[in-house]
């Protein structure tokens, strides 16, 4: 039952607009997003224009009251090197951080205010992401209780172009807020 459900809601989702899909949009989306979303880049990619360099920093109270706050880390950097140095690399490892700041960005626009649910979720999403990347790579102990991440924008590089012509500049820099770090599953 719970299959036929599934493939139905999905058929739903991918479907032309009709009365039963209007109808039931709100509960369809529930189900599909963000775990089953369907598109067509397999059959008619859309590369991206734009590379993003994503960065962390975490801040965390100490004993004494004192907000401490750590240097930035680069978590693309990190994706990159389980990519570059994997035969085999995981689709998720790939594309996981991307594609979640990608959802973030269309559903918050430039103002970083969530104007619907599922926006909510989205920023979640991103922060729970970095938040685990971050701590999967800290030195000591201690729980992160603030998170705060800095987007670069940079081209793409042209084919056939030279390395080493130094790190490209910026297209634009985007510093998100403090977001509070929960514990997992709250």
């Amino acid at each position: 039952m719970a299959t036929v459900v599934h493939v139905l809601l999905v058929f739903l989702h991918v479907a032309p607009a009709n009365p039963l899909s209007k109808r039931y949009n709100p509960q369809i989306n529930a189900w599909v997003y963000p775990l089953f979303e369907q598109n067509w880049r397999l059959f008619a990619p859309d590369p991206d224009s734009t590379n993003r360099q994503i960065l962390a920093r975490t801040a965390q109270t100490d004993s004494r009251g004192s907000m401490h706050v750590s240097p930035w880390f680069d978590l693309t950097a990190v994706d990159n090197s389980a990519v570059d140095h994997n035969p085999f690399p995981s689709h998720t490892n790939q594309n996981l951080l991307r594609r979640a700041w990608t959802s973030y960005e269309e559903t918050h626009g430039g103002d970083d205010a969530a104007g619907s649910e599922r926006a909510v979720m989205l920023q979640k999403y991103l922060s729970n992401i970095a938040a685990e990347r971050v701590a999967a790579h800290r030195d000591g102990g201690g729980t992160i209780e603030f998170i705060q991440l800095r987007v670069f924008t940079l081209p793409v590089a042209a084919p056939g172009t030279a390395a080493g012509n130094g790190p490209p500049k910026p297209l634009g820099t985007r510093l998100l807020p403090w977001w509070k770090v929960t514990p997992r599953g709250k």
